[in-house]
């Protein structure tokens, strides 16, 4: 377990080295390449033998996907890491590639609803099996593991339930029976949460929310340690989900400003999350740093602040939350989250329509549900937006 990693310095992603060209340019350039000369024959199979490190060709590596990833490693406290074109990639390619069939995932029940997807409907065709827990019975948990589990995969915070689940306590857990803790960290970022630092082996990210941070490009990361990464990295490069050097080379630039603006969203949100409680038009209110919330304690051991996401639940059930959304005039509706535009989405017909109605109800995904992406607008005029348009829904 690395207990030393205390975080990263904000200075890090800013000043992170990477090799300048002849030009000696401030910024990193682009490096629109498919493939990369070599000096000789010599060099070129020094590079495929794995002797030299270098670049051969950019579905392998390319030096603005490296710099991204040096930079994250560096925010992570973790060995390695690489890019992929999308979050859905990273979450894929981080358990396929250290899986095989007969193996056997003990899952958070509160998962994104494509992570779902691929452990119901896709990893069954290769023989490998699930179990959901309970993240509020952390007691079940252990009994759940078989002689096959080889993994254990979570997300602190849920989407879009907004449960936390004990890092700490997993991570023991993990190490106890020698499995796989692979954290999906998308929600709270690595300036909010560092899941490495309390055991996790490995750390995903959809880089499309709160690191690019602008709704502009889509992109994901998988990060951890050298021995794992390694085995991610030769299934990636033979199958072909690579990041694009110019979103790799935004999404770098975004890291710099990834604690201004995240302080930010979580300013903006809790003040709204403290606003939605006091609403008569609202039957409940989730944010992970409310005295409300269950599992505040725990949010505040291993979080900085309560991340950018409020949950709340519309007293006018699944047609008071559809009014709602089309009376919105300035928060956008889209299917997306962690933009510098506020964003509101009905996750029940939407992000998780495909679950059935007990399934969303297992993971508190009620008909009225509302997720509010808090941007970085005045936060009076957020909630000018909200109030004006649970006025229009009411019945």
């Amino acid at each position: 377990m690395n207990n030393e990693f205390d975080g990263y310095s904000e200075t890090d992603p800013i000043r992170a080295q990477h090799e300048r060209t002849d030009f000696n340019e401030h910024s990193v350039p682009l490096y629109l390449t498919s493939s990369f000369v070599f000096d000789d024959a010599e060099h070129a199979r020094a590079l495929f033998a794995d002797e030299i490190a270098g670049n051969i060709y950019t579905r392998f590596s390319n030096p603005n996907n490296t710099e991204f990833i040096r930079k994250l490693c560096l925010m992570e406290g973790t060995e390695d890491g690489i890019a992929t074109a999308s979050g859905m990639a990273a979450m894929y390619c981080s358990m396929a590639a250290l899986l095989k069939s007969g193996d056997h995932i003990l899952a958070s029940r509160s998962l994104f609803g494509s992570t779902h997807q691929i452990l119901s409907q896709l990893f069954p065709r290769f023989n490998i099996s699930y179990t959901y827990a309970d993240i509020t019975d952390l007691a079940s948990w252990e009994s759940k593991i078989q002689s096959n589990t080889k993994m254990i995969f979570v997300e602190t915070p849920s989407n879009p339930a907004l449960d936390i689940i004990d890092l700490e306590w997993l991570g023991k857990l993990a190490e106890k029976h020698k499995l796989i803790l692979n954290v999906d960290n998308c929600f709270a970022t690595p300036y909010l949460q560092n899941p490495a630092k309390w055991g996790a082996h490995i750390v995903t990210h959809s880089a499309t929310k709160w690191m690019d941070g602008q709704g502009r490009v889509i992109g994901g990361a998988i990060l951890g340690k050298k021995e794992l990464i390694k085995e991610v990295r030769f299934f990636a490069r033979h199958t072909g989900p690579s990041m694009s050097p110019f979103n790799a080379w935004i999404l770098s630039k975004s890291l710099e400003t990834l604690a201004v603006r995240m302080e930010r969203h979580c300013q903006n949100a809790l003040t709204i999350a403290q606003h939605l409680e006091k609403h008569p038009g609202v039957v409940k209110v989730k944010y992970p740093f409310l005295a409300s919330h269950p599992q505040q304690a725990l949010a505040k051991k291993q979080m900085r602040h309560g991340g950018g996401i409020v949950t709340f639940e519309h007293a006018g059930g699944i047609e008071g939350g559809r009014k709602f959304l089309n009376a919105l005039k300035m928060i956008s509706h889209t299917a997306n989250l962690g933009d510098t535009r506020s964003i509101a989405t009905h996750s029940a017909s939407t992000t998780h329509s495909k679950l059935t109605d007990a399934e969303r109800a297992a993971v508190g995904i009620t008909p009225g549900l509302i997720r509010i992406s808090a941007g970085l607008e005045e936060v009076t005029d957020i909630i000018k937006d909200i109030d004006q348009a649970m006025v229009a829904s009411k019945d």
